[in-house]
């Protein structure tokens, strides 16, 4: 699957004499484009070692630590150059999606990071709505962008579904083919007497399942009739199947913030890379896209 050597040296992107400048991650950017590595390149020295940092540096096993030196790769038989500078560019940058969203009712711009560090930066005119995303970013370590805004002298409900739908979109567009991430996502959130659980899979198939109890009608100004509908744009335009359970809860600010940071951790799962599966798309039909 892979053929490894080296062109002639080009100037570093990243100074040798600083070990964690100099690192470069090769398993992380093979399992981005399907590639696994099996030979040693002349000059390149893999060590195998745990990494410590960002959830998606420590699915990692490889740390190649030659930066001036280039990979030949052939992925299903196609060759391709692997350049410094396109490894870099995966770690530095990491899997973006950029959405801007214009209509009669709003105007909504969001950009997600998956590869991030937890950056919190919404400004949707909804409070409640921008402290929600902010337990998106924190909890799922993505790097969450969004401005907006709407026809909320009317109510919330336009820009509230035009955000999720945008952020949705945006999520595709960084997931890009799929290849080598984990696909499911599991978790279950506490928040003081309420308790959340969230399941999803990055399928390429919308479908909301959703059970929670909120007993008042309004947590501030927001109204909780938003939050499914918020989650049923976001699976529409994502693709992903999207289960949400109560199974304890009597606040309504808990039970909704308890399920933000449950999806949260359950889309971190999801989105990390499988080192076991050099590359591979997560599925038995050999394509994961939203149909």
């Amino acid at each position: 699957m892979l053929t490894a050597g080296f062109t002639a040296p080009s100037p570093p992107l990243l100074s040798p004499g600083n070990q964690l400048n100099s690192q470069i991650k090769c398993s992380g950017y093979c399992a981005a484009v399907g590639i696994s590595m099996r030979s040693k390149p002349l000059g390149l020295d893999l060590q195998s070692q745990p990494i410590v940092g960002r959830s998606r540096k420590r699915s990692l096993s490889v740390i190649c630590t030659a930066a001036d030196m280039n990979a030949t790769c052939s992925p299903s038989g196609q060759t391709q150059t692997v350049t410094h500078e396109a490894i870099t560019q995966l770690l530095v940058h990491g899997r973006i999606g950029e959405v801007e969203r214009v209509t009669k009712e709003t105007n909504v711009w969001v950009k997600i990071n998956l590869d991030g560090t937890g950056v919190a930066n919404s400004s949707t005119s909804i409070p409640f709505l921008d402290h929600m995303l902010d337990q998106l970013a924190s909890h799922g370590l993505f790097d969450v962008y969004v401005k907006a805004s709407g026809d909320i002298h009317i109510d919330d409900h336009h820009t509230n579904e035009d955000v999720a739908l945008a952020l949705g979109t945006a999520l595709l567009q960084a997931l890009g083919d799929r290849k080598g991430i984990n696909r499911f996502g599991d978790f279950s959130a506490p928040l003081d007497e309420a308790l959340i659980h969230v399941s999803l899979d990055l399928s390429g198939r919308p479908h909301l399942s959703y059970d929670l109890n909120i007993p008042t009608a309004r947590v501030g100004t927001y109204d909780t009739q938003l939050v499914e509908h918020f989650f049923q744009s976001l699976v529409n335009t994502s693709g992903m199947t999207l289960h949400i359970r109560q199974l304890a809860g009597k606040n309504s600010h808990h039970i909704i913030e308890a399920t933000f940071k449950a999806f949260a951790r359950a889309l971190r799962q999801a989105t990390e890379y499988d080192p076991r599966r050099l590359g591979s798309i997560p599925s038995s039909k050999g394509v994961l896209s939203r149909s």
